[in-house]
């Protein structure tokens, strides 16, 4: 189906005894994806997540770096988390794996772009179909998470966490951003634009994040975190 039909699809008429039997259906393949996602996460024990696009490659210093993270990170008892897929997913993944860590894929069903990556432990790759339930294991499962470059997922990921932190619907946890270049300019736009030009944020606001440019430094971030916090679950 190219993406006009799919479109027209969308938009055909419906009547409402079909969207009813649609919807409530539905219901169970979400409820479904939510109680397998908690029975596998809750016995894998403390995890950081790591962000970052699906579509770096391995040559690349950013796939390299993560990398690293994940191999510091299981150093010291932690387990990585992933989205699955290839790129800094799959780098994360293989620094937890070839460690001896436990390595974990979050992986969604895409129709382009995410299969997910072989460095992952067998018995703790999940499969999503919709990706608000993925969020939701993402959020409460992560004690820290690690971003590095990436897209609008990323992204995404990355400033609903920051969201539900800044209004206590979770629990705070240490978010490092990886790159000085690649995040230099979008934090002096949140300082210069979105804080001292509108006033959209509090200063303290800036404190939720930390950015560094280099593994080592990422990991320290969540290790000096949990040096002065009790680890637990974020909701």
């Amino acid at each position: 189906m190219t993406s006009e039909e799919k479109i027209r699809s969308a938009f055909e008429n419906k009547d409402w005894q079909e969207i009813k039997v649609t919807d409530s259906w539905q219901i169970f393949k979400i409820m479904a994806e939510f109680v397998d996602g908690f029975e596998k996460l809750a016995k894998i024990g403390p995890c950081v997540t790591i962000y970052g696009s699906a579509r770096t490659a391995q040559t690349h210093r950013y796939y390299q770096l993560a990398e690293q993270c994940g191999k510091l990170l299981t150093d010291r008892g932690y387990g990585v988390i992933t989205g699955g897929g290839p790129g800094i997913m799959e780098a994360g993944n293989k620094g937890a794996h070839t460690n001896g860590g436990k390595s974990v894929g979050l992986n969604i069903e895409l129709p382009f772009e995410q299969f997910h990556n072989k460095y992952i432990d067998h018995n703790k790759l999940l499969e999503f179909d919709y990706f608000f339930v993925r969020k939701v294991m993402f959020m409460k499962y992560s004690q820290g998470f690690v971003v590095l470059p990436g897209g609008f997922g990323t992204m995404d990921e990355l400033f609903e966490a920051l969201t539900l932190i800044q209004t206590g619907k979770i629990a705070r946890f240490p978010i490092v951003l990886v790159g000085v270049d690649y995040w230099g300019g979008l934090i002096d736009w949140i300082k210069g634009t979105m804080l001292q030009k509108e006033h959209n944020i509090h200063e303290e606001d800036l404190n939720l994040f930390r950015l560094v440019d280099t593994a080592e430094e990422a990991a320290e971030h969540i290790f000096r975190f949990y040096d002065k916090y009790v680890l637990k679950p974020n909701f």
